[in-house]
């Protein structure tokens, strides 16, 4: 427990200096270019531009470092590796991992933002000095020059429309497939999309292809122009910019200023990432092609389908999840799934509830609304690329556990309460776990109908081992109707519950946490309690804050969070 605890706080380290470590690169990277582009070199840039200059480039520099983050937390068999050498057999845990990518992305959106509105202001002023023709302006003469040899120009606008410049130019063409690609990933991103369409997230998110090639090559005409470090020996931008009537002429000290951009650098940081990330495919694509065979498909009430599965060298741990890929549905989408099966069984399985498009079609692939049971060879080939570890690997390292679900949430204590009867009951061994404290709330009674065989099967089981106080089991419903309410009371005094055919009865509306946390805290002094959750944000928040509240001296609540 111990080793455990350090682990966690070691990986919780790590990410808040990966955070902490990020803002202030990108502090140190901002303030460092917005400086470097207030140097001579650039001294006539500014003339045109003024401070727009290094608001456009200070940002874009912040973009290359950021842009070559985004892409690593979401190499998920890398990440998995890299904690494997640590810890054995634990996979990539989904929270920090996404939570660092979302943080990333939100720095990419705010220093595009920034980048454009310099650049906006940079078209005006490039404009503004190539319509302002007056020979005795110096703006207009640094816009003159290269006229005749277009490789030394300055500004960009050759002509009076900007157009040219935003849709016939690589930078301009490019920028505006950024622009484009990086919106409909942000808005496509959102909670409301991503529940509810989540073809429309998967679909959208892939721009970044588009994203990452107009990335590297937005910087290759290199329109943003300094002077030479050549010409700067020869040309003194602060004493030669007030006699730019003379420059070039017999007698001057002053040669005309010779110009040229920064060789793209953007390339230098992505290019690692991106090769990462392409082995990651890889990785993902011959997983892909390893055989897996559906077992069995069995339809549960409430259209929550399960899948068997087996594949060869496959290992598990409780609570662990596996992407699924079935490519008569669709061969681009991957979605995540808990595994419900426990380590000790010979197969992996999954429940999959239906509630979209993709579920939808997989349902009907595997007869879901066929009355007859599909013959093993009708059944849709499946792709399998995982496990992958979560929070809840971790449980069995605590004597004291309280598992939370919400709704289909309790897909992960599925795998962990089966491998509990495994462990305890059928091959008698002893677990440094010795209570279990488990929650479930559903709004509906449908919802509890595929797992109450697996809480009937635990509850006969442990009667007959007289080790009832093992496992503590609340369910609540957490909406019901009038015509169900009805029912209930009719059966109350039965034995069994009228819901779940349980003998522990269903609770109606929600647990008062801060009376089950202080009851655990007294029952067990000098104890550190697990304490994890499959559910909304909005729980985890409550449980998070009784955790701190009731942690004292003598016993101590680690929270755990589980993403889904």
């Amino acid at each position: 427990l111990e080793f455990s605890s350090f682990l966690h706080f070691l990986e919780t380290f790590v990410f808040l200096i990966y955070i902490w470590c990020g803002w202030g690169i990108n502090a140190f990277l901002f303030v460092h270019f917005y400086m470097a582009f207030l140097t001579p070199r650039w001294f006539y840039t500014r003339v045109l531009l003024g401070h727009a200059l290094s608001w456009a480039r200070a940002p874009a520099a912040c973009l290359n470092f950021n842009c070559m983050l985004i892409l690593l937390p979401v190499c998920r068999n890398l990440l998995s590796f890299l904690r494997g050498s640590i810890q054995p057999d634990r996979g990539s845990t989904a929270g920090p991992d996404i939570t660092f990518h979302k943080l990333v992305a939100y720095m990419i959106a705010f220093h595009t933002a920034v980048h454009i509105v310099a650049h906006l202001f940079n078209f005006e002023y490039f404009m503004n000095a190539q319509l302002d023709r007056n020979e005795t302006l110096l703006p207009f003469v640094l816009s003159e020059i290269g006229t005749n040899d277009n490789a030394s120009y300055l500004n960009p606008i050759r002509t009076n429309e900007t157009t040219i410049v935003m849709f016939t130019t690589v930078a301009g063409l490019t920028g505006v497939a950024i622009t484009l690609a990086l919106i409909l990933i942000i808005t496509s991103s959102t909670e409301v999309i991503r529940r509810s369409y989540f073809e429309v997230f998967w679909f959208t998110h892939h721009l970044f292809v588009i994203f990452f090639i107009g990335l590297v090559f937005h910087g290759f005409e290199r329109i943003v122009r300094g002077q030479t470090l050549e010409n700067l020996k020869v040309h003194d931008p602060e004493n030669c910019s007030e006699h730019f009537e003379d420059w070039g002429r017999n007698g001057s000290d002053c040669p005309e200023p010779k110009f040229a951009g920064n060789p793209p650098m953007t390339w230098k940081w992505v290019v690692g990432p991106m090769f990462l990330y392409v082995c990651e495919r890889l990785v993902r694509y011959y997983r892909s092609h390893q055989k897996v065979v559906i077992t069995k498909v069995v339809m549960h009430p409430s259209r929550t389908l399960e899948l068997q599965m087996k594949k060869k060298g496959f290992k598990m741990e409780v609570g662990q999840y596996v992407f699924i890929q079935c490519p008569s549905v669709s061969r681009l989408e991957w979605h995540p799934f808990t595994l419900t099966s426990a380590p000790e069984e010979d197969h992996f399985s999954a429940h999959i509830r239906i509630v979209g498009d993709w579920t939808e079609a997989l349902y009907t692939a595997c007869g879901g609304d066929q009355p007859e049971q599909q013959q093993a060879w009708t059944l849709p080939k499946i792709a399998i690329d995982g496990p992958f570890g979560t929070a809840s690997e971790d449980a069995f390292q605590y004597e004291v556990v309280m598992l939370v679900g919400a709704g289909i949430g309790v897909t992960p204590f599925a795998s962990l309460l089966k491998s509990v009867w495994y462990k305890r009951i059928q091959n008698h061994q002893d677990t440094f776990t010795k209570k279990i404290y488990f929650y479930w709330l559903c709004p509906e009674t449908q919802a509890f109908e595929w797992f109450a065989d697996l809480l009937q099967t635990l509850e006969k089981q442990m009667n007959e081992q007289n080790m009832s106080d093992f496992l503590s089991y609340n369910i609540y419903l957490t909406r019901w109707k009038d015509q169900e309410a009805a029912h209930f009371r009719v059966h109350h005094e039965a034995e069994n519950d009228p819901i779940t055919g349980l003998k522990q009865k269903t609770l109606y509306g929600k647990p008062n946490w801060d009376n089950e946390f202080t009851t655990i805290a007294a029952s067990h002094p000098k104890t550190k309690v697990g304490v994890f959750l499959c559910g909304p944000p909005v729980l985890g928040k409550a449980l998070a804050k009784q955790c701190r509240s009731h942690t004292e001296a003598d016993v101590k609540f680690i929270f755990n969070k589980e993403n889904f």
